[in-house]
């Protein structure tokens, strides 16, 4: 496994970071995670189709919300990680410190996963009431804002409600949040649309920089978001996608979640198969060609 000889501060599920005082370097690894497990393979050029797509949004949402982004560009690297240009090239980002928020904010525009299980047995999402008639894949009417808390690695992510949100980071900052985030995911989905992919839902985390709410870390990714293609979309059934759903599904087929046991390690052909969905994600999305 390619990498640094520079151990990392922290570390996510995907992400290595780096303090360096007044700012921080964070690297996309290609590590791939699925059912609170780091799994054993990696995802070749995950990593980097991770960060472009990132800078791409943060470029393109910048009319909408600051973000954190200093540079992702390797000439701009500190002194100590430059003997490691080659493989953070096109993986790294250079960011301003931000004091982040302890929820993390979804918006919902379709209903898939836990909203749609929940909204089977109460008619609900995350307490939020939707219409009678919804189906697997169905549209919303409008956006809507589902938190969640942030939980250490192992651990689940919990939905709360707009109300245990508030109570969490208080009720004008959930509200700014709320806000924010279902604007952010408007502006975003109406782009992919144009480009023939539906943005189901997705996750954002926010901070503050001098009081300022910013976007940061990872933004509308296959790993924070599920893509659908729109030309063959149909509501009623599940989606093919450009996400890691691909990987999900094909654990799921081999391996039982609830047996305590460790995933089994991927083949190569879904290894193969999931990096071409990353690639076709960010290509698709950006109408440029991914440098590998």
């Amino acid at each position: 496994m390619a990498g640094i000889d520079i151990k990392p501060d922290a570390q996510g599920k995907v992400r290595d970071l780096y303090d360096l005082g007044d700012k921080l370097l964070l690297v996309a690894t290609d590590r791939i995670s699925a059912f609170d497990y780091i799994l054993e393979d990696e995802i070749p050029y995950k990593g980097q189709v991770l960060t472009q797509l990132s800078c791409f949004w943060f470029e393109l949402l910048e009319g909408v919300v600051e973000n954190h982004l200093i540079s992702a560009d390797v000439a701009d690297l500190p002194e100590q990680f430059k003997p490691y240009a080659d493989y953070l090239r096109g993986r790294f980002m250079l960011v301003r410190k931000a004091d982040m928020f302890p929820v993390e904010c979804i918006v919902r525009g379709y209903l898939a996963g836990s909203g749609l299980k929940e909204y089977g047995k109460q008619g609900t999402v995350c307490g939020i009431e939707l219409p009678e008639g919804l189906v697997n894949s169905s549209k919303l009417p409008e956006p809507i804002f589902t938190p969640s808390t942030k939980a250490e690695i192992g651990d689940h992510d919990e939905n709360i409600s707009f109300e245990r949100c508030a109570e969490i980071i208080g009720e004008d900052a959930a509200a700014t949040l709320r806000d924010l985030a279902i604007k952010v995911y408007s502006t975003a989905r109406d782009h992919a649309a144009e480009r023939g992919v539906i943005i189901a839902d997705t996750k954002f985390e926010f901070g503050t920089i001098d009081g300022k709410v910013i976007l940061a870390d990872e933004v509308l990714t296959p790993d924070s978001s599920r893509f659908w293609p729109g030309d063959v979309y149909a509501e009623g059934k599940d989606q093919p996608s450009f996400d890691k759903q691909f990987v999900r599904d094909w654990l799921t087929a081999n391996w039982d979640k609830g047996s305590g046991t460790k995933p089994p390690r991927l083949p190569q052909e879904i290894i193969e198969k999931t990096s071409e969905k990353y690639i076709q994600a960010y290509e698709t999305i950006t109408g440029r060609t991914f440098e590998r």
